[in-house]
């Protein structure tokens, strides 16, 4: 049984979820299309650079990572539609995006979440040292958002589907309380954030470009990671801020209930009521470092295969 994986190549992390599974999958994988015997079309938005005789003459799976409905619209649709004539089976990454798929198609849908790798995300204990090491004050209450804010087109309309409105409107109520809060951004496209902390006055810290040891850093600097998005496929800021051990809350979005304890999920109504529970994410997590994180999607493609 061979794999070809479509990358994308654009510096994503679904490109390092190609890499991760070649390097730990070798003997699974081909990068010669023609050889494969089931196609993962792992980035669908790519799908259409997939020679279609392929696509029609072999087993192809692929992956769906979130719909965002309210941006679902007849055009998106009729993507799907189309993709759905060469697709035999599909995967989802949440119980809520397999919900999401099944709507829209009658193939067989595998659910399983996406594999962390335990080393780039781990828990570093020195966090005076880590803060010293930034410029950080040790004394403040540091709370991150380490994923785009701002549509591409413009870079200023907030992308909703992240919730940076949400995740605004928290960190200034945090602030209120106590104003030792800093934000921590991280990442390109932060300029709808970074304008209304300006505005308001409210403290930041912005790291634009950071590779994933300063990122691993910044979430071991942190005192609460805020997932506020609307809409996610996972979002895998979950699954590194677990095993980084930092304490975080979440919207109820992609993977957060099946991750998080239920205490830790909130809205916007109740987020002050939301508690970390660092354990209970760690223990939810360590099954999906690698190579364990493999074994499910193994199992997936050799029943696909023998099917």
């Amino acid at each position: 049984m061979k794999i070809y994986l479509n990358k994308p190549k654009e510096s994503w992390v679904v490109d390092r979820f190609v890499d991760e599974w070649s390097s730990y999958n070798k003997s699974l994988t081909t990068k010669n299309i023609l050889s494969s015997d089931i196609i993962w079309i792992i980035s669908p938005w790519t799908w259409k650079k997939v020679n279609k005789t392929l696509l029609r003459n072999k087993t192809v799976l692929c992956t769906i990572h979130h719909i965002d409905e309210e941006k679902f619209d007849s055009n998106a649709k009729e993507n799907f539609k189309n993709l759905d004539k060469y697709v035999d089976y599909y995967h989802a990454i949440s119980d809520s995006t397999r919900e999401q798929v099944s709507k829209l198609t009658q193939k067989p849908i595998f659910k399983i979440p996406f594999w962390v790798n335990q080393n780039i995300w781990y828990e570093i204990e020195d966090k005076i040292s880590l803060r010293e090491k930034y410029s950080l004050d040790v004394n403040s209450f540091y709370i991150g958002s380490f994923q785009r804010d701002t549509e591409g087109h413009d870079l200023t309309s907030p992308k909703l589907s992240k919730g940076p409105d949400q995740f605004f409107e928290i960190v200034s109520e945090f602030f209120k309380k106590d104003t030792s809060t800093v934000a921590i951004l991280t990442g390109k496209r932060r300029q709808y954030l970074i304008e209304k902390f300006e505005t308001k006055k409210i403290p930041y810290k912005y790291f634009e470009m950071v590779d994933f040891k300063k990122l691993n850093d910044l979430y071991n600097c942190l005192d609460l990671y805020i997932v506020a998005s609307r809409t996610e496929g996972g979002p895998q800021s979950i699954l590194e801020t677990s095993l980084t051990r930092t304490p975080l809350i979440s919207t109820n979005v992609g993977i957060a209930k099946e991750i998080l304890h239920p205490e830790s999920i909130f809205t916007l109504k109740n987020f002050f009521d939301a508690k970390p529970n660092i354990n209970y994410a760690y223990q939810n997590t360590k099954c999906l470092t690698l190579p364990e994180g493999f074994i499910e999607f193994i199992k997936m493609f050799e029943e696909i295969n023998e099917s």
